[in-house]
């Protein structure tokens, strides 16, 4: 048993990221190798699933490209993320949204929570 943890420690990257949920607008700094070269490319979406637990959490982004629905799951761990910068903050009353795969258009659209922020005199 103890083992297991210090393997998952060492393979931990110990980033801090911030919260987020379903229905939030993610975009996610991805490092990508390409032979010897290494770039960041940045994936905008919407938040439809977070899954698993502990070190083995994954979220899947689902963003249109050219009005074709592409998803993408990244695991939280992965050493190949950057950054993850929370957008928008949804309003959605579910944990999976997977009704956002037969939606195309207008109807696709998530609101967007407002946040109440207080006067002071």
């Amino acid at each position: 048993m103890d083992l297991i943890k210090v393997a998952e420690e060492a393979f931990a990257t110990g980033k801090e990221f911030p919260s987020f949920k379903s229905g939030d607008t993610v975009t996610v700094a991805y490092r990508i190798k390409e032979g010897n070269k290494e770039r960041v490319q940045l994936y905008r979406g919407v938040v439809i699933k977070i899954g698993g637990h502990g070190s083995k959490k994954r979220f899947t982004v689902r963003k249109m490209s050219d009005n074709i629905g592409v998803e993408r799951i990244f695991p939280i761990e992965s050493p190949f993320i950057d950054s993850i910068t929370v957008n928008k903050v949804g309003k959605v009353r579910r944990a999976k949204l997977y009704y956002l795969r037969n939606l195309t258009g207008k109807k696709a659209r998530i609101k967007e929570k407002r946040v109440v922020t207080t006067k002071q005199a």
